[in-house]
């Protein structure tokens, strides 16, 4: 069992250079195997798991997480309200019905929560 465990949440596009700094970071701060880490974004947020977007998708950063157990995931109500089809998001994003949710399982498992 992780000694910490954190949700990170992002619904607003530009903020995710700052989310991806601070996961980084706290990664970096701590020994990976005892912390479990889940990054969910809705709203507008989830256009950055699509490849088809315009945007500069640090796909790098975000596999290296990934590698070290982040857990990535989309609110499919969000995919659906913005046009976007599962095949068509990073292969590694999970997808979860409902984004709030999701925070209200997390915080109720005793995850710490997060939202740069």
């Amino acid at each position: 069992m992780s000694e910490y465990k954190v949700i990170f949440h992002i619904d607003e596009i530009n903020k995710w250079n700052l989310l991806l700094k601070n996961v980084s970071n706290l990664l970096n701060s701590l020994d990976s195997k005892n912390i479990s880490v889940e990054v969910l974004a809705n709203s507008e947020a989830v256009k950055y798991y699509d490849f088809n977007s315009n945007l500069d998708i640090d796909i790098k950063t975000m596999e290296n997480l990934n590698k070290k157990g982040v857990k990535f995931v989309a609110c499919n109500n969000s995919l659906r309200g913005n046009g976007i089809k599962k095949e068509d998001i990073i292969t590694f994003v999970d997808t979860v019905p409902t984004g709030v949710l999701e925070l209200i399982k997390r915080q109720k498992e005793g995850y710490a929560y997060i939202k740069p």
